[in-house]
């Protein structure tokens, strides 16, 4: 099989509280390790948002404190937030905020740690599941909000340069 044309898979995960979150997002429909013949799924970009889970055109705010969210897209299920440097990471970010009702002042900074934009040929998944985890330090002041990811994606053949490819990006 040629290269397919780009779909997209969509994915959220819950945040109730300060608390580490993960959901499973199922591959089995397009990752196809066989014998004789596998079907590689490749990331070419992807959008994150943090929303309020009831108004989405909100996000989590956090009164007189800061706020720190991290969100990560990992190949491996995890228990906690971890480093670039651990291969099952493929891309993860950090988000700040703080409000101050006082002085109606808004802080914000979303910094990610890998952006798809510097992929040159896109990010190469050969494993049934990948998972969106988010994890805070605060409560939000106006309840639960959401980690929503959006991936672009293409299917291919597996060949022996992609197969290494993917070999040594994720030993």
């Amino acid at each position: 099989m040629a290269k397919s044309e780009s779909f997209f898979i969509r994915a959220k995960v819950p945040q109730p509280a300060a608390s580490y979150q993960q959901a499973e997002i199922d591959l089995g429909a397009f990752v196809n390790l066989g014998v004789s013949k596998s079907t590689l799924l490749r990331i070419h970009t992807l959008e994150v948002s943090i929303e309020d889970d009831g108004t989405p055109i909100k996000g989590p705010i956090c009164d007189g404190a800061i706020q720190n969210i991290g969100w990560q897209l990992t190949n491996q299920s995890q228990t906690a937030s971890i480093q670039m440097d651990d291969k099952s990471v493929v891309a993860s970010g950090r988000y700040e905020i703080q409000w101050k009702s006082s002085t109606y002042t808004l802080f914000a900074q979303d910094t990610r740690n890998v952006m798809p934009q510097a992929w040159s040929q896109g990010y190469l998944v050969g494993v049934d599941s990948l998972y969106l985890a988010t994890e805070s330090d605060q409560t939000s002041d106006n309840g639960a909000y959401d980690v929503c990811i959006v991936l672009e994606c293409t299917l291919e053949t597996a060949t022996q340069a992609s197969a290494t490819a993917l070999a040594l990006s994720q030993q």
